[in-house]
């Protein structure tokens, strides 16, 4: 078969999100057969983010500046403040463009199965962010999941006594989702969020 360091290349590939063992042969002998145009660019460009790229102490953000563009970013309005999970899921809200305020990163969400409570969490810091004198609102982006719920309710009842607003994201009916592909789940939160036409 294949010698120690390609088993070790194939190895490290297969434990990316998305990849298994298969993808990671496929992966690997890829960047092999294309050193010049895939496995050193590859290289260099881990090599520099393992370097440079870390969390904004502010936000949780990845970038290689910190506080990240996002947080010094002066256009953005400074008085909305949305909370996620995590990086992919504040990347996702940028994607697309539709938000403009500003991001706290949790870190997670609670679940008591898995030992994570609020302490393993950012949610002392948003408390903190919160409090500022320029926070009106705290947007709850968190997942439509029983953690992602839980974190939520914890997080409004932590802010409860603070002088802002605090909204989620609405689950529903997805545009161009027909009623009979949808979960109970989804139907039962639109028929709740339901609204005059």
């Amino acid at each position: 078969m294949a010698g120690a360091e390609i088993e070790r290349l194939v190895q490290a590939l297969a434990r990316l999100p998305g990849l298994g063992l298969r993808s990671g042969r496929r992966a690997a002998l890829a960047v092999l057969a294309k050193r010049e145009t895939l496995l050193r660019p590859l290289a260099a460009a881990l090599e520099e983010a393992d370097a440079s790229v870390h969390a904004c102490a502010q936000c949780g953000n990845l970038d290689s500046n910190d506080p990240c563009a996002i947080c010094t970013d002066t256009r953005r309005n400074g008085g909305q403040l949305c909370v996620v999970e995590n990086v992919a899921d504040l990347w996702a809200l940028e994607r697309s463009g539709l938000y403009r305020g500003r991001y706290h990163v949790l870190g997670g969400v609670l679940s008591p199965l898995d030992g994570i409570g609020p302490e393993d969490l950012s949610i002392a810091r948003l408390a903190a962010r919160a409090d500022e004198p320029a926070v009106s609102e705290v947007i709850l982006a968190l997942p439509a999941t029983v953690d992602g719920q839980t974190t939520a309710h914890y997080i409004s009842d932590r802010l409860s006594n603070y002088d802002i607003s605090v909204t989620g994201l609405a689950h529903g009916v997805p545009i161009g989702g027909e009623l009979n592909y949808l979960d109970d789940g989804t139907l039962g939160a639109a028929l709740k969020a339901r609204h005059p036409l």
